[in-house]
């Protein structure tokens, strides 16, 4: 499936005000992923303290993919109307109003509305950051995206391994989870002066299902989603309950997935380049399914470290190159497929965690994560069909 690589590409015209638009683009991706990354280490803690068990912290969370689902196609509308500044600020307070009592609820009706408060938050931030990349690397003239998400998994690294390095250090949760919020305060100020107080026009509806190479976008985008939210939500409980790590540094395998995802991205854009994007789907499926089966089949924490390091290198580059592909496509105007692809790809974060839950429940958690590596062994396989 071929997509179009006629969509115009326009050089910024101020080459200053270009650089400080791509640093802002860059500071938005790492707060989205700062911000979702500080919930990981946790959720060890929130479990205990709601006393809940794997299949009710599994519906539980639905609550985070029903709160970004719901408010993603409205992010779209309120980006194409209001531009992507007001979007990724009034986003970014949501979410960090969210977190703290993420940290300290423990009835379990008021941690599913708050999960559903945050993943609102991210959710619309995810949008928006999305829709700038998008015109922010068409006006560049060159490959950026790749580049723009990394800053996503710099973000993950930082949030994952401070809380839990705060929590080491003998923080709790509430306190950690207030020092995360005040890094993304800070980083929100730094940004704000120069997100694009504009979006891309849309000459179609905004509210629309995807479809054609849009709709093979969205699914691959699911199955990618549903793997990071299952690395983001089960990781540490995997690691403390399955392989016996003390629950204060099970934090550290989410934060190993989001080292390799940040190495991969910020490498990403020339390999990108030069081997093009169906070998980067190919290749990446391939090597997260690895990854995967390494963690769940060797009862060992470092094989299960190394594992969610694997994967996190699979997954690395193939959600860039599906956004990228969303800006070269003429089926769909951006500010409807973003919402269009992130709405489907985050249906992955809504069921993902939620049906690992059940499965573990019935089964294993061990067997839950295998079914995601066959996924992933299906994206490898369907990414032969495209050309991008």
């Amino acid at each position: 499936m071929q997509l179009s690589a006629t969509a115009a590409t326009t050089v910024h015209a101020d080459p200053v005000r270009g650089r400080r638009e791509q640093m802002a683009t860059r500071i938005a991706f790492f707060i989205a992923g700062f911000g979702m990354a500080a919930w990981a280490p946790l959720v060890p803690f929130a479990k205990a303290r709601a006393g809940l068990d794997d299949g009710v912290l599994g519906l539980l969370l639905l609550g985070l993919g029903v709160g970004s689902i719901t408010t993603m196609p409205l992010a779209g509308a309120l980006t194409a109307r209001f531009g992507c500044r007001r979007i990724v600020v009034v986003s970014t307070i949501l979410a960090g109003l969210a977190l703290p009592l993420l940290a300290s609820v423990s009835a379990a009706p008021l941690l599913a509305a708050v999960l559903f408060i945050f993943g609102a938050g991210i959710g619309s931030l995810d949008v928006a950051m999305n829709i700038q990349a998008i015109i922010i690397e068409r006006e560049s003239g060159r490959r950026m995206m790749s580049g723009f998400h990394g800053l996503f998994s710099l973000g993950g690294i930082a949030g994952a391994a401070g809380v839990t390095a705060l929590l080491g250090l003998g923080a709790s949760p509430l306190m950690a989870s207030l020092a995360a919020v005040a890094g993304m305060g800070l980083a929100l100020l730094a940004a704000c002066p120069h997100l694009l107080s504009r979006a891309s026009k849309s000459e179609g509806p905004l509210f629309a299902l995807p479809r054609g190479v849009v709709l093979l976008i969205g699914v691959f985008c699911l199955i990618v989603f549903m793997t990071e939210g299952a690395v983001l939500d089960w990781s540490a409980v995997f690691l403390a309950s399955d392989r016996g790590v003390d629950p204060a540094r099970a934090g550290l395998g989410y934060a190993a997935f989001a080292l390799m995802m940040s190495l991969g991205r910020l490498t990403g854009d020339p390999i990108v380049q030069r081997f093009g994007g169906t070998a980067i789907i190919v290749a990446g499926g391939a090597c997260a399914a690895l990854g995967l089966a390494l963690a769940t089949l060797m009862p060992l924490p470092i094989a299960a470290y190394l594992g969610f390091a694997l994967v996190g290198a699979g997954c690395s580059n193939i959600v860039p190159v599906l956004f990228s592909a969303v800006g070269r496509q003429t089926v769909m105007a951006e500010t409807t497929a973003v919402p269009a692809i992130t709405t489907l790809g985050y249906a992955g974060i809504l069921a993902g965690p939620a049906a690992i839950g059940f499965v573990a429940q019935a089964s294993s958690l061990a067997a839950a994560l295998l079914i995601l590596a066959g996924l992933l062994i299906g994206v490898a396989a369907g990414g032969r069909l495209m050309r991008i």
